[in-house]
């Protein structure tokens, strides 16, 4: 079913977002709690220009997100952080860190359901984390060193 969302909706878009959903979701959640129209060409016609200021609200999202890609490409995140005797860091590097370590070191904002890593990173050296962004993955190492 094409919809019109008339709020944000966490997960599914943003207000003036036209959107194909499904029919139960559609009939059940949004529709119900007045957060979408049915897309009918009444709607279009009435709500064109939201629709139309949305569509380039989102391409210049895109386009952001395409120049952040293009930035992490290639790039090195390093931590120094306490190890035991062993070589294992005391505290586990997550997606969290990784996304404060983006934001401080290459200044970019980054959501941390945008990152993903194998396991949280628990020992010293060289490891590769994913980063997704304009709808790609981009590779970003992580260089983890003993603090001094």
């Amino acid at each position: 079913m094409e919809i019109l969302l008339l709020e944000d909706v966490p997960g599914i878009g943003k207000k003036d977002d036209l959107l194909v959903v499904g029919d139960g979701y559609a009939l059940n959640k949004l529709l119900p709690a007045r957060a979408a129209i049915v897309a009918t060409p009444t709607v279009r016609r009435r709500y064109a220009e939201q629709i139309r200021r949305r569509a380039e609200e989102r391409a210049k999202e895109m386009a952001v997100q395409q120049s952040a890609a293009s930035a992490v490409q290639g790039q090195k995140i390093s931590f120094a952080r306490k190890v035991t005797k062993t070589g294992k860091l005391y505290a586990a590097i997550s997606e969290k860190h990784l996304a404060a370590a983006l934001k401080d070191q290459l200044a970019l904002d980054v959501k941390e359901s945008a990152i993903s890593i194998a396991e949280p990173i628990k020992a010293l050296g060289t490891h590769e984390c994913m980063v997704k962004l304009a709808d790609a993955d981009q590779k970003v190492e992580v260089e983890v060193t003993q603090e001094k």
